[in-house]
């Protein structure tokens, strides 16, 4: 295999989709699983650490102005 230039974000979505490829009844089982919210790995793995810290600090900032708003 060929990793030349390849990020750990793209190796994990290489063996994530070989995975898939190579176990068709874990692929099933594992989507109906993920139908009804999503999934927290589909959702960081596609924005790097620079979203995701984003993501973390809209977090942080939602649950203080609820914690204002309701206390």
């Amino acid at each position: 295999m060929n990793n030349d230039g390849e990020t750990p974000e793209q190796r994990r979505e290489r063996l994530r989709q070989d995975e898939l490829k190579n176990n068709p009844g874990g692929n099933l089982r594992d989507a109906s699983g993920r139908a009804g919210g999503g999934s927290l790995t589909d959702l960081t793995g596609g924005l790097g650490s620079k979203g995701l810290g984003i993501l973390i600090l809209i977090i942080m900032i939602v649950a203080a102005i609820g914690f204002l708003i309701f206390n």
